[in-house]
């Protein structure tokens, strides 16, 4: 069959099929979260930088939490920030934003939100420029400092 400009769906005779990214999740993301969508209490979604860690009533009730919401008090044992959680879980980050807000309403996750007067700070950004430059890649090598 062609797809709709014209090309055939498919490898072509004699190609390999190309190499799953990785696993395609089973569910559907507003299955998960139930049709919700990211906002807090207050309407506003939770900023990607917000730092979320489990708490002892949380990891207690890890044995009995489903699916996503196991693995995102696991993976918070230390803290981690939305968008961590997501990309480790390869979860959408909304629904890493719904399921830690309703987490943090059962007691089983602390969230520290940013201080939004340093997040728009650019000397923040600037140091996080340089020390990502002084972390030498894969052959030891400092990255270029221009």
């Amino acid at each position: 069959m062609a797809a709709d400009d014209g090309t055939p769906d498919g490898p072509r005779a004699g190609e390999d099929p190309p190499e799953p990214v990785g696993p395609v999740a089973a569910v559907r993301p507003f299955l998960v979260t139930a049709g919700r969508v990211a906002p807090d209490a207050e309407g506003r979604p939770m900023p990607v930088e917000t730092q979320v860690v489990a708490t002892a009533e949380g990891l207690a009730a890890l044995d009995r939490l489903s699916f996503e919401r196991h693995d995102i008090v696991a993976a918070c044992r230390r803290p981690q920030s939305i968008a961590e959680i997501a990309a480790r879980l390869r979860l959408h980050l909304n629904v890493v934003r719904v399921l830690a807000e309703d987490l943090r309403t059962a007691g089983q996750l602390t969230v520290h939100l940013p201080d939004t007067a340093a997040v728009h700070d650019s000397s923040v950004l600037r140091r996080v420029i340089e020390g990502l430059r002084a972390v030498p890649d894969s052959r030891g090598a400092l990255r270029d400092s221009g």
